[in-house]
């Protein structure tokens, strides 16, 4: 079914619990696709300023006035405090029947909305996968997003309609999935960034002016090639088996900076086991290189 034969929801009285960074984002799109926004809830400074910015004129209320107001709710809050914020709602007697309740938690799925959903609410997980900033850009990142979707049978169109509405692209996960699902983009999103910065610190210790414009060709590059080959993209020393070289890398990274070496080893492994798996690592380079790492941990790296 393309996007323009979707059935569209009602508009919807839209309410937000917790105005981090992606429950202001998501109503604002669901307020460009003809839903009304009509009460976010927010504790910290930063977070009533983002929802006066982002959500002007919607006035900032308790949790449960949200609910009384809504007849969407996202719950935008962290992972770990969802289950008891679910628990207090149902338990207070907040939530109404028939109100859509929806969580953009990527670690779960519908389960953790049952205390609500036996309370008459319908139950939606709407995970996006994207990093948030707290501005206004990331709505228009929406645009094209995967979401990771979780839905009971039949809500499964509504929850299809909303992400689409949003600009987003559904990607149905499996209830007992979700926390491997999660996992897998927060390897791949979280650990990048982390390992920019470290790059970038490190380029900047070497003398380069300009770490990021020296990065940003270099990892457009790679990234691109590893979406479209995969493993098959792998490149540099560890890949071609070059043990000294990685020698030479921990070594100056022991002097330099050493809080970097147990991630580079770690990541020198798995990729050194992924070359070798995919046959572009031969195995008489491999036995050196696996012997220079595990010679460079024994004398401290990890240290």
């Amino acid at each position: 079914m393309n996007p323009s034969q979707q059935p569209r929801p009602a508009r919807l009285a839209v309410g937000v619990v917790g105005a981090g960074r992606v429950g202001p984002a998501l109503a604002c799109a669901l307020q460009q696709a003809g839903h009304r926004p009509v009460a976010v809830s927010g504790v910290s400074d930063t977070s009533v300023r983002r929802a006066a910015r982002m959500l002007p004129d919607v006035p900032l209320v308790p949790p449960a006035q949200v609910l009384e107001l809504a007849d969407l709710v996202l719950l935008t809050v962290p992972d770990d405090a969802l289950p008891s914020l679910v628990e207090g709602l149902a338990e207070t007697g907040a939530v109404r029947p028939g109100q859509l309740l929806v969580h953009t938690s990527g670690r779960y799925g519908t389960a953790v909305l049952d205390p609500a959903r036996r309370a008459g609410a319908l139950p939606l997980a709407l995970h996006p996968a994207m990093t948030f900033t707290g501005t206004e850009v990331d709505v228009q990142r929406l645009a094209g997003c995967s979401f990771g979707v979780t839905a009971p049978d039949e809500l499964r169109l509504a929850a299809e309609a909303l992400v689409i509405e949003m600009g987003g692209e559904p990607e149905w996960i499996a209830e007992e999935n979700r926390p491997l699902y999660h996992a897998a983009l927060a390897l791949g999103a979280n650990h990048l960034v982390t390992l920019v910065a470290q790059s970038m610190e490190l380029l900047a210790k070497a003398g380069v002016e300009h770490p990021d414009r020296m990065l940003g060709p270099l990892l457009g590059a790679a990234l691109d090639n590893a979406l479209r080959s995969g493993d098959a993209a792998l490149t540099g020393p560890v890949a071609r088996g070059d043990a000294g070289t990685v020698a030479a890398h921990v070594s100056e990274l022991r002097r330099h900076a050493p809080a970097a070496v147990s991630g580079y080893l770690a990541m020198a492994r798995t990729t050194a086991d992924r070359a070798l798996a995919h046959g572009l690592l031969k195995p008489e380079l491999a036995e050196d290189l696996l012997g220079v790492l595990a010679d460079t941990e024994s004398d401290g790296g990890d240290r």
